[in-house]
């Protein structure tokens, strides 16, 4: 079959799992179209093709993407096994289905992406991109000198030198203490904590405003909404819409 798309992608619309995920289901002997098991993630699947993932049918469905703001406390995972409260919690039934794009760890809070769009979602987060990600960092104690300096010019953690593409210090005043604004674009596991860790900074709440082009805005905690046709262009790299 020459028509159709491939199967991986076909997956992905349907919100199974991003590409790269999709083709693991292949391989593992997971995935049947027209009842065949299929073990090859090039093959073409059409309109007609009867397609299931552990024997339940899936079809692509239309795009959604949502941003929520993630409070602290709240695990991006669909179950934890030691029972805490995951973002899902915070979801009606029919968004359950969404899968979360990227993650923030338990005690961060901020903008969080969900979406059935697998794809868009996988090449939204691949190093190749480069996607912005912004925070707010609020510090226990007042910050070292030059502190925004070495964020700047790297910080070495166990998996290599790690940068702040932007980096700004309010003083802050009275009783509200020091706060950073850091941009960076490589996304590793707790690369913000890390960061302030091997700086010997302690900080007290840690912020995400943004990822890509979409911002957190007045998102109160728990608090979700769909994003905008122009927003979903923009993620997909056609700021045309």
């Amino acid at each position: 079959m020459t028509e159709g798309i491939r199967l991986q992608k076909y997956l992905a619309r349907a919100g199974v799992a991003s590409r790269r995920a999709c083709e693991e289901l292949i391989a593992a002997g997971r995935v049947r179209v027209d009842g065949e098991v299929i073990l090859r993630a090039g093959t073409r699947v059409g309109p007609q093709s009867v397609v299931e993932v552990d024997g339940r049918r899936v079809e692509p469905s239309s795009a959604r993407w949502i941003a929520l703001h993630k409070p602290p406390g709240y695990v991006c995972a669909r179950e934890d096994p030691q029972k805490r409260p995951t973002v899902y919690d915070l979801l009606p039934a029919d968004l359950r289905p969404l899968f979360h794009v990227g993650r923030l760890d338990i005690m961060s809070e901020g903008l969080l992406l969900l979406t059935n769009e697998g794809e868009a979602a996988h090449r939204l987060l691949h190093p190749s991109s480069e996607t912005p990600r912004r925070y707010e960092v609020a510090l226990l104690e007042p910050p070292p000198a030059g502190l925004t300096d070495r964020l700047l010019a790297g910080v070495e953690l166990e998996d290599g030198l790690a940068a702040a593409d932007k980096a700004r210090l309010d003083p802050g005043r009275g009783r509200r203490g020091a706060t950073l604004q850091l941009e960076l674009h490589e996304g590793r596991n707790r690369e913000v904590r890390r960061m302030m860790k091997a700086l010997g900074v302690k900080i007290r709440s840690l912020k995400r405003l943004a990822l890509g082009p979409i911002e957190l805005g007045r998102l109160r905690p728990g608090e979700w909404r769909d994003l905008s046709e122009k927003e979903i262009a923009a993620l997909r790299g056609d700021p045309t819409g």
